[in-house]
């Protein structure tokens, strides 16, 4: 979204949020938190208690955002299917950003499917960005071929 800030903003959300990965739906709330970027659809980070108990595991890597600092990730896991490094959260985040501690974000393209209040999420395109796109938000979004350096 163009009029989306830079730096970015956590919006707290009530919307219904669900992800199915394996068949099974591993996480669903009303408490998400949006974090909204220009250029970006929003990402949505939803708090650990709402994935079922074993779904998210430490995995190697990390990475830095600029404003949020740095992201560790996590593989989702069931017993159908595993994603590795498939969330991240941030543990320690940057000043401004503590409300995301003890929440998680995830790549929706990643897994079977991610809803918000009932619609079914397009993924930002890209194999580094985690937008949720929705009929609510309009592009074009940073990600696809050809937006290197916007």
């Amino acid at each position: 979204m163009w009029d989306y800030p830079r730096p970015p903003a956590v919006v707290p959300s009530s919307e219904h949020v669900t992800v199915v990965l394996g068949g099974v739906t591993i996480a669903d709330t009303t408490r998400s938190l949006r974090v909204c970027e220009t250029s970006h659809p929003p990402t949505y980070y939803l708090p650990v208690t709402a994935f079922l108990d074993g779904v998210l595991r430490p995995a190697e890597g990390t990475t830095w955002c600029e404003f949020k600092g740095a992201a560790s990730y996590l593989d989702l896991a069931t017993p159908r299917r595993t994603v590795p490094a498939g969330a991240w959260t941030y543990r320690s985040p940057a000043p401004g950003y503590a409300d995301l501690v003890d929440h998680v974000a995830l790549y929706p393209g990643r897994v079977d499917a991610c809803t918000v209040d009932g619609e079914t999420v397009v993924a930002q395109e890209g194999d580094f960005y985690g937008g949720w796109i929705t009929s609510r938000v309009t592009g074009p979004f940073k990600g696809a071929p050809g937006t290197l350096g916007w």
